[in-house]
């Protein structure tokens, strides 16, 4: 079948869908394959449920009354359509991915250029190569700009995606320790997010490039790009305060948000950027970063029983868990904790990376620590501030049996950690 009939099939229909558990009637069900699944296996469900039409990639389940559409892979055409229906709806896409902070600056993104334009941005962290198609099929007639955030855990994923997405605009948040086991090393990091920039490269594109990360600029030398952050770039934003909330100024500006954390300070630099460069009036500016509420585990404050909760327990790596520690360290606040959980996908460095949090913790003192995990229960531990658990059970045992004081706690672990579960018994 040729794309551009695929592709009115698409427009006639309700949209995609890729669970049968969350079929709306009319869609266009692709059947995807995984690990351990086959969509094609619920085809029929899938038609009976209302599906317009299946796509699938099995002859057994094929029907000749053009109900189903055959195709060697159901992915790969997925991951077509969507570039095609970008191509279609011809609007500017802006990319971004990196280490750490893709998520919040691309909410944050997201908050500013909707104050202008009708945007479409990446739900959640939909970044992966069913997610960034799916986005990009979300995205109808009536959007003016679409945000992509693409993720990667091995090399030439993020050149996948962005053959996929197509991106006009590009923007790497940084290169951390994050997915070394897929990367191999932090070089392999830097390699696999360039990917992007290559691309950028390659199809005379524009990238966004953080002036204060000194291999950012080094990398772009040769692009055609927008600066932002300190004195003398496209966009200058300077940080006035980091004690608690982070307060910015722009063109003369005073911006209060209610982000916490100097590395978040980058990411409201970026959002700023981009808003000038789309033209977003400074007062538009100010109203969405001022009224951007962090969410989903990232850098949430909560006040609870006399605590003063910071929940980072999306997801973590170690320079994110760092970056929170050090930024924890210099926040005002007698009575102190941490409740930090392994990271994960480090491979061979896991060991060595989680002692480096522990030496960390033993070298300044800032308040009492409660490590879990297997990999954090692995570490050599000779302070007594600082306590380890193997598993959360043991850890959720102790606070059960041993309510903590009023204090400043911060929350940071990796996503299958999910240390929100202990805000039960704080």
């Amino acid at each position: 079948m040729k794309i551009q009939q695929l592709h009115q099939y698409f427009l006639e229909s309700s949209g995609i869908c890729t669970d049968t558990r969350k079929i709306t009637n009319n869609c266009l069900f692709f059947a995807l394959r995984g690990d351990n699944f086959d969509g094609n296996k619920f085809a029929q469900e899938a038609l009976d449920k209302g599906a317009f039409k299946v796509v699938i990639d099995d002859m057994r389940y094929h029907k000749n009354t053009g109900e189903t559409i055959l195709h060697g892979n159901s992915l790969q055409l997925l991951q077509k359509l969507a570039t095609y229906h970008r191509s279609y709806l011809g609007i500017p896409v802006i990319s971004l991915t990196g280490s750490n902070g893709k998520t919040t600056t691309k909410e944050l993104i997201n908050a500013v250029l909707s104050q202008k334009f009708k945007t479409s941005a990446t739900i959640g962290n939909l970044n992966n190569h069913i997610g960034v198609p799916l986005t990009l099929l979300s995205m109808t007639k009536q959007t003016e700009i679409g945000i992509v955030e693409m993720g990667a855990n091995h090399l030439k994923e993020i050149e996948l995606l962005s053959n996929i997405a197509l991106p006009d605009f590009g923007y790497i948040t940084n290169f951390g320790k994050a997915h070394i086991e897929g990367f191999g090393s932090l070089e392999g990091v830097i390699q696999g997010k360039s990917e992007l920039y290559k691309h950028i490269k390659e199809h005379d594109k524009v990238a966004f490039v953080n002036a204060n990360d000194a291999k950012q600029l080094e990398l772009t030398q040769t692009l055609n790009r927008i600066t932002f952050g300190k004195e003398g770039t496209d966009y200058a934003v300077s940080l006035l305060n980091a004690a608690d909330k982070l307060k910015v100024r722009f063109n003369n500006l005073d911006i209060q948000t209610h982000l916490i954390g100097v590395y978040n300070f980058h990411n409201i630099a970026a959002a700023i950027a981009i808003g000038n460069y789309f033209k977003v009036s400074p007062s538009k500016i100010k109203i969405a970063l001022e009224s951007y509420i962090p969410s989903m585990n990232r850098s949430q404050i909560i006040e609870q029983n006399g605590h003063h909760i910071i929940l980072d327990a999306y997801n973590a790596n170690p320079t994110s868990m760092l970056a929170a520690l050090e930024n924890f360290k210099q926040t005002q606040g007698s009575s102190k904790v941490m409740i930090l959980g392994d990271m994960f996908e480090l491979g061979a460095t896991a060991k060595a990376e989680h002692q480096e949090i522990v030496n960390f913790l033993e070298k300044h003192i800032f308040g009492t620590v409660f490590l879990v995990g297997e990999n954090f229960f692995g570490t050599t531990v000779t302070s007594t501030h600082i306590s380890k658990y193997e598993s959360y059970d043991v850890l959720e045992k102790k606070l059960q049996d041993n309510k903590l004081p009023a204090s400043k706690i911060l929350l940071k672990g990796s996503r299958g950690m999910a240390l929100e579960r202990s805000l039960d018994y704080l």
